[in-house]
């Protein structure tokens, strides 16, 4: 019996760096709203795959109301987020009621990430327990201690992407520990848990949408994915 997967989509967000009130994940990307862009990419890679996408409840009724509009009628459970993306995860978690299989959790506004990226997520998944899609560094960076800089090797560091993929015993296991504001994505909620966290490439097309020139950015990725066929 094949392995079943799952993904947890999770999209809190709101407008305010947008300098709008539409929360982010359901603002337009080339006419499509980003939260919709973000589920098909998931059927895209599988449509065997089970998905849960966890809201705040002041938003279901405008998420409904998005499927109506642009006719979207993929299958999938939606369910109600915490008050912060640790207890919005935990909650999505907590609808999966087996303890066997795999789990994508992944950002709503992350809209661009490829079927490749998620199907190797799962695959790497299923051998180590673990796997979190993470990019190098392009630029150099400097750490600061008050008015202190000092260059640091920009080999050494990794920026984290979603998803981040985990074996559902393991996730499941981590998120039973107390919230703390470290605790900033799933990966660092396992290692604090006591797991170890194994790393994969991910795409530096895969931008999380937080900012208005985000959205230019990931139109011009979407043209230029579109006119390379």
């Amino acid at each position: 019996m094949a392995t079943q997967e799952y993904a947890i989509i999770v999209a809190g967000g709101k407008g305010s760096r947008m300098n709008s009130a539409t929360p982010k994940q359901f603002m337009l990307l080339n006419g499509i709203p980003i939260l919709i862009h973000t589920i098909n990419a998931f059927f895209e890679y599988s449509d065997q795959i089970k998905i849960i996408l966890v809201l705040p409840q002041n938003d279901i009724a405008t998420w409904e109301g998005l499927c109506a509009k642009y006719r979207f009628k993929k299958p999938l459970q939606t369910t109600v987020g915490g008050t912060s993306r640790f207890e919005s995860v935990k909650k999505g978690l907590a609808q999966i009621e087996r303890e066997n299989g795999l789990v994508a959790i992944h950002d709503g506004v992350r809209p661009l990430v490829s079927p490749d990226i998620i199907a190797t997520s799962f695959k790497l998944a299923a051998v180590h327990q673990s796997a979190i899609a993470a990019v190098r560094l392009k630029e150099s960076i400097r750490i600061i201690n008050q008015d202190i800089t000092k260059a640091v090797d920009r080999a050494n560091y990794r920026l984290i992407q979603t998803p981040q993929t985990f074996a559902l015993s393991l996730i499941k296991q981590a998120y039973e520990i107390k919230e703390e504001a470290s605790l900033t994505d799933d990966a660092s909620v396992a290692e604090r848990a006591g797991y170890t966290i194994s790393l994969f490439e991910g795409s530096y097309e895969n931008i999380k949408v937080t900012t208005p020139e985000d959205i230019a950015v990931a139109e011009a990725l979407l043209n230029y994915r579109k006119n390379k066929g």
